[in-house]
């Protein structure tokens, strides 16, 4: 299993668009429904975001790039960013009633 942590900060004027792009993701994440992937996403005060991936595959691979939806996301994401992704490996280490874990 993988879990990634992405953090970036959205435009002010870019936000309201980022967060209907990722609403549009868990939409066909809730229809498509597929397996060995897990995804949270939030939003902070300050338009930063921060999305939580967990992937059955070590290598981290997953249906979520496939997603049309998710592909629309990716499309132009620097440009909507005051400040870039930045993407790291992460690990749980505390967790209550918030992720299913083994």
């Amino acid at each position: 299993m993988r879990r990634t942590l992405i953090r970036y900060k959205a435009k002010p004027e870019l936000a309201d668009k980022n967060a209907e792009l990722i609403a549009a993701v868990f939409a066909e994440l809730k229809s498509a429904k597929p397996v060995g992937v897990r995804y949270l996403s939030v939003r902070l005060e300050d338009d930063s975001f921060i999305h939580f991936v967990e992937t059955e595959a070590e290598d981290g691979s997953s249906a979520l790039p496939k997603l049309a939806s998710f592909q629309a996301f990716q499309n132009g994401i620097r440009d909507r960013c005051a400040e870039p992704p930045l993407v790291k490996g992460a690990r749980i280490v505390g967790n209550y009633r918030m992720l299913e874990t083994e």
